[in-house]
């Protein structure tokens, strides 16, 4: 049975700061599988993922997220969306060679964060970030600098581990009601998390992280909450885009290639349509419109 995944969060009690350690490899490895990207790209997702998981538990809403990154180099866009229940799901769009072991800037070039908050309820959110910095660690940092009156630091461990894709992360964030001293006490904080290595996140108990990082301090553990690889992709949805379509496109494709083959970028998932089933949708339309 495969390794669920999990986003813990824990407070530490003596200061006024809040923690969060995921680990999301089952998740990372499900959106990896239909696709074959260079190794870079792989990572820039599994960065991708483990910041919008950790993004996602900060904000108290009930809807959706996502945070895509695009610009103008060989990797034009990267994107995870998410939402409130920590079901996720990414793709990468290539337009050219990407080097074994680009930075950010190498496979973005010029470009920005992006990330929009969709609350089932109220205002929708988007703030934006110009990607200067060669981590996407430092793009988030620059996003809570920004959208933030609260110190906030993500920690961001991806890579391989016995053949597979592994992804994981920690983030530490002072609390409204902080005073001077939780300042302070938040760089030593941030000092210490800086050392937890990948290959824990993905192996050890929350516990045992937790206690191997902060043994001097008093740590409470709440219950953690599941994280999970989830496509919105459905035919329903597909018929509604073949809809907006002009009529002689679809025509075209149908008498080119006899059906419409719809393929989901994210999850690999096929919807096929023919003739028949257009004019049934045409027909549903219609009715609809009298």
């Amino acid at each position: 049975m495969a390794k669920q995944d999990l986003l813990h969060r824990f407070l530490f009690e003596q200061h006024a700061v809040r923690g969060e350690m995921i680990n999301v490899d089952e998740t990372f490895q499900q959106i990896l599988n239909n696709h074959d990207y260079p190794d870079a790209v792989k990572g820039l997702l599994g960065e991708l993922l483990v910041a919008t998981s950790l993004l996602t538990a900060t904000l108290k809403f009930d809807g959706d997220i996502t945070v895509q990154i695009q610009g103008d180099g060989p990797v034009n866009l990267a994107v995870i969306n998410g939402n409130n229940l920590q079901q996720m799901r990414g793709v990468a769009r290539i337009n050219g060679p990407v080097v074994a072991g680009s930075t950010l800037k190498q496979m973005i070039g010029n470009g920005y964060m992006v990330i929009t908050i969709t609350p089932n309820q109220g205002e929708r959110y988007q703030g934006i970030v110009a990607i200067e910095g060669e981590t996407l660690e430092e793009c988030i940092d620059a996003y809570f600098m920004q959208s933030e009156q609260l110190p906030t630091r993500l920690f961001i461990r991806v890579g391989e581990s016995e053949g597979k894709a592994i992804a994981g992360g920690m983030l530490l964030q002072v609390l409204p009601a902080a005073d001077e001293d939780s300042h302070d006490i938040f760089d030593h904080l941030v000092q210490l998390t800086a050392t937890i290595k990948g290959e824990e996140l993905s192996a050890l108990d929350v516990k045992e992280v937790l206690h191997r990082l902060y043994h001097e301090e008093d740590v409470t553990l709440y219950d953690p909450q599941s994280v999970e690889f989830r496509c919105t992709c459905s035919r329903e949805r597909c018929e509604s885009t073949l809809m907006t379509l002009p009529e002689e496109d679809v025509i075209d494709i149908l008498q080119k290639d006899g059906k419409i083959d719809m393929e989901c970028e994210y999850c690999g998932s096929h919807y096929v349509f023919i003739e028949s089933d257009i004019q049934g949708l045409k027909n549903v339309q219609n009715q609809q419109l009298h």
